[in-house]
């Protein structure tokens, strides 16, 4: 398949290389039946081509690995934890950070600190750690995104955008000071990988200021977010990316952060914000479960690492070339007539399970079985984005029943080739031929939180 959709070449070339190796038929069952059908428990040598998260599967530039050799590993006061301070400071705006060994624990720490039992967390669709903190902590989530978000074939740019009207409905019915703050993604993981607008965000902050609720902000992908502003926005197209993102900051109070998406890093993240005595309040819980606040999570090396990949994230011909290559694999898939979300995202392609296999009902797992087989045709390892993720309802413990039922090719940055994009469009493609003959599935075993990580299936 030789595809022609205006790419350009990857920004960068290549000094070191890990083969890969083509699991058999065979060895690709065998495997599958020992990980209990569940993608997520297969070994990484198992998998030929691995779109299961782009969270910490980035490839690190010459300059970040030679910055490893710089850290400092001082149990307090490291000149690393200075060094990623100035680069959240430079590029994002931030007064303070708290260092932490991933974006769940910078999640983890301010759920902790801003939530009381009984309150609300209204965000733009839900992320699944991020409810979990949330409720774990008391909270109640509620989606108050565009409905656009919900239906795959709408061509909405901006689907990430908050819908003004259910949030102040919320904010109304329940009183504000029911509202611990306002959970918000850039970009939007569960629906596609979409992003909100700038003009959108503006209007979300006058009226959270106007209440006095906090924005805290999911900003794990907000370069992402932020060249799509830039590509789409009417009055954004002249500025750089780097601007777009200090301003999306700017117009949030606080912030969660996984290093291991944009930034670039394999490990690590930050709690971010404005607050001084919000700060005081981190830097003591982040004590109890990380370490000491100038290390947090974090080694002194993977500090040093993830703040040359904050400056790489925003360099335009970097986040381009991320992006393209994303659109490039949903480009092939939607000349296929393949059912995939729309417009295609930022960070991964996503198929539409219930439009891909209308044959099986949710309950028996449509998006998690176009996974299985996806991986048995060829060895590429996806992930559902359904009623597996959306877990069990925390009141009755009936299923969640998302009205999007996806899956997702996360792809990597800067590890796969176009060629590589190739190869997965040759799979989806093999699957929606054979798409009659899919299977549901039924649970077998189910752990008592983040489910779709540890569940096992077997075939109906």
């Amino acid at each position: 398949m030789n595809g022609n959709y205006n790419r350009k070449a990857e920004p960068y070339k290549i000094k070191m290389v890990e083969p890969l190796r083509i699991p058999g038929p065979e060895e690709r069952k065998q495997a599958l039946a020992a990980a209990g059908m569940n993608p997520f428990l297969l070994k990484a040598s198992d998998v030929y081509i691995d779109l299961l998260t782009d969270s910490g599967t980035g490839a690190m530039s010459d300059r970040q690995w030679a910055r490893l050799m710089m850290g400092d590993e001082s149990y307090s006061g490291s000149r690393s934890f200075y060094t990623l301070e100035a680069a959240v400071r430079e590029y994002y705006g931030y007064k303070y950070i708290v260092p932490t060994h991933q974006g769940r624990g910078a999640e983890h720490i301010i759920s902790r600190l801003l939530i009381k039992p009984g309150q609300y967390v209204p965000g733009n669709m839900y992320f699944t750690t991020t409810r979990l903190h949330q409720e774990l902590a008391g909270g109640t989530f509620v989606d108050v995104i565009t409905d656009e978000a919900h239906l795959p074939d709408d061509p909405f740019p901006f689907k990430g955008n908050v819908d003004l009207q259910k949030l102040e409905d919320l904010i109304r019915k329940a009183g504000a000071e029911k509202i611990a703050y306002l959970s918000l993604a850039t970009t939007v993981n569960m629906a596609g990988g979409q992003p909100i607008s700038m003009q959108n965000l503006k209007k979300v902050r006058a009226l959270t200021r106007d209440y006095g609720i906090r924005i805290v902000h999911d900003m794990a992908r907000v370069a992402e977010n932020a060249y799509m502003i830039q590509q789409m926005e009417p009055g954004y197209g002249h500025l750089s990316v780097a601007a777009i993102v200090k301003e999306i900051c700017a117009l949030t109070d606080a912030a969660t952060m996984s290093g291991k998406k944009d930034a670039l890093v394999n490990i690590g993240g930050l709690l971010a914000m404005n607050d001084a005595s919000l700060y005081e309040e981190a830097k003591n819980l982040v004590l109890v479960y990380e370490g000491m606040h100038t290390y947090g999570g974090m080694a002194g090396r993977d500090m040093e690492a993830m703040a040359v990949g904050i400056e790489e994230s925003v360099q335009e011909e970097h986040i381009s070339a991320r992006v393209q290559q994303v659109h490039y694999l949903g480009q092939q898939l939607l000349d296929a007539g393949i059912p995939v979300v729309k417009p295609i995202g930022t960070h991964g392609v996503f198929l539409d399970a219930a439009a891909f296999l209308p044959h099986l009902p949710q309950d028996v797992f449509p998006a998690h079985a176009l996974t299985v087989e996806i991986y048995l045709n060829s060895g590429v390892r996806v992930i559902e984005r359904g009623i597996v993720s959306a877990g069990r309802n925390k009141a009755t413990g009936e299923h969640n029943y998302p009205k999007l039922e996806l899956v997702r090719m996360a792809i990597p940055r800067r590890v796969y080739t176009y060629r590589h994009m190739d190869v997965v469009a040759a799979a989806v493609m093999q699957a929606f031929e054979n798409r009659n003959r899919i299977r549901g599935l039924k649970m077998v075993y189910e752990p008592a939180h983040l489910r779709f990580f540890q569940a096992r299936f077997e075939s109906l």
